[in-house]
């Protein structure tokens, strides 16, 4: 059997995602000068669009980290970050290059020894499956056609090649059928040689790990394990995460990925507390499927199958779970900017495996639709617009996972499900956590059983009654609360 090992750093996680174009802009960054005289940006907060750049920087970010600091942050996952004429970043024109709106590379050593100095780890979106029309090798085949020394890096099905021309479909093979994506020919080694190197080169530079865009697109095992390979050969704590948004036990045996954007827990949390309430159409557009409702019952043995059956245990310590991405809805607009819905799913993600990834803004009830408005500017500039109650509740849950080993590295057992309860443990050890959760608008009444001797604490987030409780205890919840008890210290 492989053995199976993951970053030890990532079981002690907490990631805050940053769309680099809309966390925070600094003005005096000298970001302007380097991509030449005359840079001008949408106003900060303007309403976004799917073209429209707002400016954000890396020195903005670097402004911020006491921000994050102080809600209890240790790592950062970055949307992509190099030269690209796209707001997202995902079509890179160089992928040794952090794009000079950013700060450039000069920029990026500066932030990431900020960072580093915190102690918050950074990880990069790799898109290897594909790139700009703007890449120095597509570039190259545009100009000469087919006798370009690049004409095989790519999927070229005519010469020549129609990347610009409006209404036609593009005569090479791009991602989604979109002209602005093409895709590499990964078949050929000197592409392969080519994303290695750079999966490398960032690594060698000081990066954490990578957060891997699309990698099943790349439908080539050997590929993804060379990359590990010579991605652990030169650090062996590299954290390598995919974009994976169903069960993935092909890419996750320990040779390939050491775990995946969860999205499994993600749809979870919609059909336990959202529910009837969710909008199908959104799920449906953010490449969900339609989310199924699930009571206690269903939601337990969702979280069972996703947590003790799918994974060798410790890729479950290493998954990114979420409540939402670049790619989605914001979880408050889909909870209809309920607050105890999103205090319960906050609740939910900091008690579960796994390494809970924030998407920036969610922790002050930022809210948007699908994209450009899941990507609205951080609103440093209205602070009155912040759920300051929702980031306290945040920043006390994540002070409590990394106060818990058993909530970082513990096992994970049902304890008890029913109609509108879910009741699960964590425990390592003699430390053992219990968390209770009824999003239903009834109190409900369970017995405790399963949980081990000793007593338990009640743990102060949310409404905190401050009981003591012990196996076997009838246990009250009010509607729509969600209770932790933990060991009680020696």
């Amino acid at each position: 059997m492989m053995l199976v090992s993951t970053p030890d750093w990532v079981k002690d996680a907490v990631f805050y995602q940053i769309f680099p174009d809309r966390f925070a802009r600094d003005d005096q960054d000298d970001s302007a000068g380097a991509a030449g005289a005359g840079v001008v940006f949408q106003q900060w907060g303007s309403e976004p669009t799917t073209y429209g750049f707002q400016g954000g920087n890396l020195a903005g970010v670097e402004r911020r980290l006491d921000y994050l600091v102080d809600l209890g942050i240790n790592a950062i996952y970055f949307n992509p970050i190099f030269s690209s004429a796209a707001n997202h970043r995902y079509i890179a024109h160089d992928f040794f290059q952090v794009d000079p709106l950013l700060g450039g590379n000069a920029g990026f050593d500066r932030f990431l020894a900020a960072a580093h100095r915190r102690g918050i780890r950074v990880v990069l979106d790799g898109v290897f499956n594909h790139c700009s029309r703007g890449l120095f090798q597509f570039h190259h085949l545009l100009e000469t056609g087919a006798e370009s020394p690049f004409a095989e890096w790519f999927h070229v099905h005519e010469w020549p090649v129609n990347a610009y021309v409006p209404g036609q479909a593009p005569n090479y093979s791009a991602w989604w059928g979109i002209p602005s994506l093409p895709k590499f020919n990964t078949d050929n080694p000197a592409v392969r040689e080519y994303l290695w190197s750079v999966g490398t080169y960032w690594l060698e530079r000081g990066i954490d790990g990578w957060r891997l865009d699309v990698p099943d697109e790349i439908d080539d095992d050997a590929f993804w394990q060379e990359f590990r390979r010579r991605c652990k050969a030169v650090n062996p704590d590299a954290y390598i995460v995919g974009e994976l948004w169903k069960p993935a036990q092909r890419w996750l045996k320990g040779d390939q990925f050491d775990a995946q954007m969860n999205y499994m827990f993600t749809r979870a949390i919609f059909g336990y507390l959202i529910g009837r309430r969710l909008d199908q159409t959104q799920t449906i557009t953010m490449g969900y499927g339609r989310v199924q409702m699930l009571n206690g019952q269903g939601f337990a043995r969702e979280l069972n199958r996703i947590f003790n059956e799918m994974y060798h245990p410790e890729i479950v310590l290493a998954q990114l779970n979420m409540l939402g991405s670049h790619d989605t809805p914001r979880f408050m607009t889909l909870a209809k900017e309920d607050l105890v819905t999103a205090k319960l799913a906050f609740l939910t993600q900091m008690t579960v495996p796994g390494a809970p990834n924030i998407y920036y803004g969610d922790e002050i009830g930022m809210t948007g639709r699908t994209d450009p408005h899941c990507r609205r500017a951080f609103p440093w500039h209205a602070p009155d617009a912040w759920q300051t109650g929702l980031r306290e509740e945040v920043q006390r849950l994540i002070a409590l996972r990394h106060r818990s080993a058993a909530l970082r590295r513990g096992a994970f057992k049902i304890l008890l499900a029913d109609r509108t309860t879910c009741v699960y443990e964590r425990h390592l050890g003699e430390e053992r956590v219990v968390v209770a959760l009824n999003p239903s608008r009834q109190p409900t009444t369970f017995v405790l059983s399963g949980a081990g001797a000793g007593p338990l604490a009640e743990e102060s987030v949310g409404a905190a009654l401050g009981e003591t409780i012990a196996d076997g205890q009838t246990v009250t919840m009010p509607p729509r609360s969600g209770r932790v008890w933990a060991s009680l210290a020696d």
